[in-house]
């Protein structure tokens, strides 16, 4: 259940702008999501090898070229498609425990 959520948090930030591997981390502890590197790049490759996410070389004033991430046509109604099921999801869950909270 992890897994598709932080598929979620991830397309979600690459969906505001391009972004590289390591904003993206910073974004996540923002939010409180640990996730390391070791995770995250995993994660990319999978969605750009499905066609959701493409990326771009660019120079960098601190060492080599780097790869920034943008949503593929593809990417954007899979986003729609993953905060429809999270809506969908919380809805549920919120209904089933509230009768825990009435209780």
């Amino acid at each position: 259940m992890r897994k598709g959520i932080l598929e979620l948090c991830v397309l979600s930030i690459i969906s505001q702008e391009e972004a590289y591997p390591s904003d993206i981390i910073k974004k996540l502890k923002e939010s409180q999501l640990i996730v390391v590197e070791g995770t995250l790049y995993p994660l990319l490759s999978r969605l750009k090898n499905a066609a959701l996410l493409k990326y771009t070389w660019k120079e960098s004033n601190a060492g080599p070229p780097r790869k920034y991430y943008q949503l593929t046509e593809e990417g954007t109604g899979f986003l729609g498609e993953l905060k429809s099921t999270w809506e969908q999801l919380n809805h549920a869950v919120h209904q089933s425990t509230k009768t825990i909270e009435s209780a």
